[in-house]
C-alpha cells in the first residue's frame, strides 16, 4: 500500500470515529428541538377513540390518525366555532379510552419518550372535539333533528346542518336539562364567559359537553389543523360550511 493510501485510510478512519462521537450530541440536539417545538409551536396528537369519526379515525388499541395542533394560534386570536381543538380535560371530562399502564419497563420508557416529543399516546387526559358554542351563545338540541346555536347578542337560534356527522344520536339537551325536561322551544344552554361548548362528530360515541359541561378556554391546548398520518388520510381540517 502506498503512503498516500495509508494516509487516506487513516483519515477516513478518523472521520468515522468523529462521526460516532458526534452522534450522541446530534441526538440530544434533535430531542431538545423536538421538545421546544412541541412546547411552544406545534404538537402531534394521536386519536385514541372513535368520538370524532368520520372526520378523524381512531379506536381503543388501533392505529388511529395523528394530527398536528397549532399551539400559537389562540395567543393571537379567539377560538372560532367549527374549529377542532385539543384541550386538557383533567378532573372535568370522562375518559373515552382505558388508561392502560405499561406492560414492562421498556414500554414505559418508550411511552415517556413519545410523550416528551409530543406523539400524544392514548390514555392521556387530552381530548379532541369540535367547538359548537362560544361564550354567550345558547346551544340546544334538537330542532328538526339538528343542534341549534343562538349566537351572543342574537335573538334567533340557527340550525346547524352538519354533513360531517357520523351516527348522530340527536340527544336532547337545553337549559332545563335533557330528554323530557326539554319541551319544544326551550331556551338553549347558555355558554358561560371564558368557556366553550364542544361536541364530537360521532355524536353516539362521544363524551362531550352534553355529559361533562363546558370547558375552560384556558384549558385549550391548540387547534388541530391537519392529519399527517396515516399517509392515505393526510388532509387539512378547515372550518366546515355550517359555521362560515
Amino acid at each position: 500500500m502506498t503512503t498516500e493510501a495509508v494516509i487516506a485510510a487513516a483519515a477516513a478512519k478518523g472521520r468515522t470515529r468523529k462521526a460516532w462521537r458526534e452522534l450522541p450530541v446530534l441526538v440530544v440536539v434533535a430531542l431538545v428541538l423536538a421538545v421546544l417545538v412541541k412546547t411552544f409551536l406545534v404538537q402531534a396528537f394521536f386519536i385514541p377513540s372513535g368520538s370524532m369519526e368520520r372526520t378523524l379515525h381512531g379506536c381503543p388499541g388501533c392505529n388511529g390518525d395523528r394530527v398536528l395542533v397549532n399551539k400559537v394560534v389562540y395567543a393571537v386570536r379567539d377560538v372560532h366555532r367549527g374549529e377542532i381543538v385539543v384541550f386538557d380535560g383533567v378532573d372535568s371530562f370522562d375518559s373515552e379510552v382505558p388508561d392502560l399502564p405499561p406492560a414492562n419497563g421498556l414500554q414505559k420508557a418508550v411511552r415517556g419518550v413519545t410523550r416528551l416529543v409530543g406523539l400524544g399516546a392514548p390514555g392521556e387526559k387530552d381530548y379532541i372535539k369540535r367547538v359548537i358554542g362560544l361564550p354567550g351563545d345558547r346551544v340546544a338540541c334538537c330542532s328538526n333533528g339538528h343542534v341549534t346555536v343562538q349566537p351572543k347578542g342574537s335573538d334567533r337560534a340557527v340550525e346547524l346542518h352538519e354533513p360531517y356527522l357520523f351516527e348522530d344520536d340527536e340527544q336532547v339537551f337545553c337549559a332545563a336539562g335533557t330528554d323530557a325536561q326539554c319541551p319544544a322551544g326551550s331556551p338553549g344552554v347558555l355558554v358561560p364567559e371564558g368557556r366553550l361548548w364542544v361536541m364530537g362528530d360521532h355524536r353516539g360515541a362521544s363524551s362531550d359537553s352534553r355529559a361533562n359541561g363546558t370547558i375552560p378556554i384556558d384549558k385549550v391546548i391548540g387547534r388541530a389543523f391537519v392529519v399527517v398520518w396515516p399517509f392515505p388520510r393526510v388532509k387539512t381540517l378547515p372550518v366546515p360550511d355550517p359555521f362560515r
